[in-house]
């Protein structure tokens, strides 16, 4: 028996991935773990595989399924037992799953279960019931979800949760809700927002937050490369219990041998990281100051500024072809150009 669902780790994609994995899963607190997920395929192949500690043998499978005309069975001595919608599909329909993964630390085999239906607003969808039987003796630590054929499109999300045993307190819970992923090692939590949202603690929190801003765009041409987007680093914020902290996230610049932009800043509550500069044309104009500044175009020896504690300063350009300088970059300035090759950008940083 179990008493109630907690989340453990939850990811929607911002770009195709070819596969998502659940790792760092708790192994006391819980009994059981359950997977949601929704997902869509870029290929004409609907099916996905699961697999438990990244084995691939000891499997076994049966479905049956049906689309509310004619009906089927299947089994086989693979995992291949989800189903999800497709390229062919309904633009931007997604196919939803649930997966039951009961005694998931035991040292019995795993027997699973799962509901799945491809959607398809068009025609009548597919739905799917299923089990897969891991015969391993082994605790699952991490879970993986692999697209036979292509990969999983953007926006699809997985959300994993845990089932505390009753009355028990669940030994890892997240502390407050917002991010496109939201994920735990075990002793911090993490929310990344990859699109604006909201941050909301359930509990009064101290947190570390780390804003990155849009990145400026370059000139085309002769002209410098954008700078990077301005990085700030806020240890021990102190947030409160059911405040809302809106979190913008900055678009990068325009690039282009004309009109090229400075990135947007991005925002979490007050704290504020400011958009990169952008590069100079090939007409002797400067970059542009920004978190890192743009480099210099052809005929311009000055490359923008970096903002203080965000990034560094866009290198400079010649009077040579192709002499644009480099953006700026976290970790270092931007290259100036020599009179055969333009500068390279600024370093990045992993300090973070």
């Amino acid at each position: 028996m179990a008493e109630n669902y907690v989340l453990l780790e939850r990811t929607e994609l911002n770009a195709s991935a070819a596969s998502v994995t659940f790792a760092n899963i708790p192994q006391t607190g819980y009994t059981d773990l359950k997977i949601v997920m929704s997902s869509r395929a870029d290929s004409t192949q609907n099916l996905v595989d699961i697999k438990f500690n990244s084995s691939s043998v000891g499997y076994t499978r049966r479905s049956v399924y049906g689309d509310g005309t004619s009906a089927s069975s299947a089994s086989g001595s693979d995992s291949q037992n989800l189903i999800q919608s497709i390229s062919t599909n309904t633009a931007s329909t997604f196919g939803n799953t649930e997966i039951y993964i009961p005694n998931y630390t035991s040292s019995n085999y795993k027997s699973v279960s799962m509901d799945t239906v491809q959607e398809n607003n068009a025609t009548a969808a597919t739905a799917l019931l299923g089990t897969v039987l891991w015969s391993n003796t082994a605790a699952i630590t991490t879970v993986s979800l692999t697209p036979v054929s292509g990969n999983f499109v953007q926006y699809s999300t997985f959300s994993l949760y845990g089932l505390a045993a009753v009355g028990t307190t669940p030994a890892i819970a997240p502390k407050a809700y917002g991010g496109n992923v939201i994920a735990t090692d075990g002793t911090y939590w993490y929310h990344a927002f990859t699109s604006s949202g909201t941050f909301t603690p359930q509990v009064g929190l101290t947190a570390d937050v780390l804003t990155i801003a849009g990145g400026g765009g370059g000139a085309g041409g002769n002209g410098g490369g954008g700078g990077a987007g301005g990085l700030v680093y806020s240890s021990s914020q102190s947030l409160l219990n059911g405040t809302n902290y809106s979190c913008t996230i900055g678009a990068g610049g325009t690039g282009g041998a004309a009109g090229q932009t400075n990135g947007s800043n991005s925002v979490f509550s007050s704290i504020t990281s400011t958009g990169g500069g952008r590069g100079g044309n090939g007409n002797g104009a400067t970059g542009l100051s920004g978190g890192s500044g743009g480099g210099g175009g052809y005929g311009s020896s000055t490359g923008g500024a970096g903002t203080s504690g965000q990034g560094n300063n866009g290198g400079g350009g010649t009077n040579a072809a192709y002499g644009g300088g480099g953006g700026g970059g976290a970790g270092s300035a931007g290259g100036n150009s020599t009179s055969t090759i333009g500068g390279n950008g600024g370093a990045g940083t992993n300090t973070y």
